[in-house]
């Protein structure tokens, strides 16, 4: 014990000499060290509603012109809704729910938008987004602008900036003959102007709802459907759009059924029993078939021009 306290009386000895030191030399001993405070936060200051300014990306962002923004309603109607829905949850193709999608949340202008509709999307256990180079960079933005006008009225904070007149969407701007000889060209090895599509505007009075439809695949029957050249009954249309897959495993018998799920690890299907299966793939194994109905038109939205579309409805929409 005598070791230590010696040890102990040493260095307080020592610190009494310096402090005396200092004080002799007319320098004032060094304050107690205080805790450290870091640099001043960044940006807006936390808080709540009507506690200080928003924090997230979404919040943060200001809207555009209100003549942008309706110019990228106009375009969001004719490139975006059939996939995205006119309310942007979801649309005929199995789009993303946009005013849930975490990329356009934390875009602000058109930024991270832009590369997705450029060069498409194609994430495992998600629909496929096909690229549209065709559109420009502008048209693009505007869209954007648009979706988050409407993002931020659906959060309750207000009406978004409108056009002093509501737009008045006229899709019916192309050229008929035009639009009849792509549909020739394109479409006729499945569909007939005197079968699954005879009365198709009649049936679908709405051009926007039929732009949206033969772009989806729906409106008609196929060559293929129960009723032949004459179209679909009525109560199997909804499942002409159903995804089926044939499975063939080593040395067994093949299974049939509705695709619900296809990787590179796994497939899933529901068989006409209702038991949903699964299989684990390894490349080429188990032989894997799939029918889709609609695979025409899904390759042709990565091929289509703007004149295309709108020559074909321009064709479509004297179907009556």
């Amino acid at each position: 014990m005598r070791p230590r306290n010696s040890l102990a009386f040493a260095a307080i000895l020592f610190t009494t000499c310096i402090a005396g030191r200092l004080a002799a030399q007319g320098q004032p001993p060094a304050p107690a060290p205080t805790p450290q405070q870091g640099p001043p936060a960044q940006g807006p200051p936390q808080g709540g509603r009507g506690r200080g300014q928003a924090t997230f990306p979404a919040q943060q962002r200001t809207l555009a012109d209100p003549a942008v923004i309706a110019r990228g309603k106009t375009l969001f109607e004719i490139n975006c809704r059939l996939c995205h829905g006119a309310d942007l949850r979801g649309g005929d193709m199995g789009g993303v729910n946009l005013l849930r999608s975490n990329l356009v949340l934390t875009d602000q202008h058109g930024e991270l938008i832009l590369p997705v509709v450029k060069g498409g999307r194609n994430n495992p256990g998600m629909p496929v987004m096909p690229p549209f180079p065709q559109i420009p960079d502008d048209d693009v933005k505007a869209i954007a602008e648009y979706i988050h006008a409407v993002a931020f009225t659906m959060r309750g904070q207000g009406n978004p900036p409108a056009s002093e007149a509501p737009v008045v969407l006229n899709i019916v701007v192309g050229d008929a003959s035009a639009g009849k000889a792509y549909f020739a060209a394109k479409c006729s090895s499945c569909h007939s102007e005197t079968g699954d599509l005879q009365g198709l505007a009649t049936r679908i009075s709405d051009p926007v709802q039929l732009q949206n439809a033969w772009v989806a695949g729906g409106g008609g029957g196929g060559r293929g459907g129960g009723g032949g050249r004459g179209g679909r009954d009525a109560a199997a249309a909804p499942n002409r759009r159903e995804i089926r897959v044939t499975v063939t495993p080593p040395g067994g018998q093949k299974v049939e059924g509705r695709l619900d799920r296809l990787d590179d690890f796994i497939v899933t299907l529901t068989p006409a029993d209702g038991v949903q299966r699964s299989f684990t793939r390894n490349g080429d194994v188990p032989k894997i078939e799939i029918q889709d109905p609609l695979a025409a038109h899904k390759q042709l939205l990565s091929v289509y021009t703007d004149k295309d579309i709108h020559d074909v409805t321009a064709y479509l929409v004297t179907l009556k």
